[in-house]
């Protein structure tokens, strides 16, 4: 009877082991999911309140002041971006935070990359970019990190109408 006890010993040391191993593995993927939600709500919010602070701005240059029903009035698409006199965070209008970027460092993970691009886009298809003034502008935040597998992009139309 030795030998059968310590066969039944070993067979439920192992299953033990086996559960163990289980066990941990799961703890171990419930914590680096967990920090990856983390990682990728940090982005999202960042992105979100990049485009809060855009929206606070006006609409162009051309604008700032008086409001305008001509579209050729507004910044050419070619030259969206801020003025060589204007500098973060006093950008006076949406189209300044054309190829605008930031480096962001949160508790949990650093090295966030936020980059915004903003272009005119047709009315009727806003997914479609318009190579001439128009009433749409569509601001795309992208926020990247090296703690995240893809980057987040959070887009919103302005409108002048």
């Amino acid at each position: 009877m030795g030998n059968v006890q310590s066969l039944l010993s070993f067979g439920a040391m192992l299953i033990l082991a086996l559960v163990s191993l289980n066990f941990n593995d799961a703890v171990l993927s419930n914590s680096t999911t967990e920090i990856e939600n983390k990682v990728v709500l940090t982005a999202f919010s960042l992105a979100d309140d990049l485009i809060e602070e855009i929206k606070v701005r006006a609409f162009d240059a051309a604008t700032v002041d008086f409001p305008t029903s001509n579209p050729a009035s507004l910044t050419a698409a070619g030259s969206l971006g801020p003025g060589w006199w204007e500098s973060y965070p006093n950008f006076n209008d949406i189209d300044d935070f054309n190829n605008y970027s930031r480096v962001v460092s949160a508790p949990h993970a650093e090295n966030y990359s936020v980059n915004c691009s903003i272009y005119y886009v047709n009315g009727d298809d806003p997914d479609q970019v318009s190579s001439t003034q128009t009433f749409y502008k569509k601001a795309t935040v992208t926020v990247s990190s090296p703690y995240m597998k893809n980057p987040i992009s959070l887009s919103f139309i302005f409108t002048l109408k």
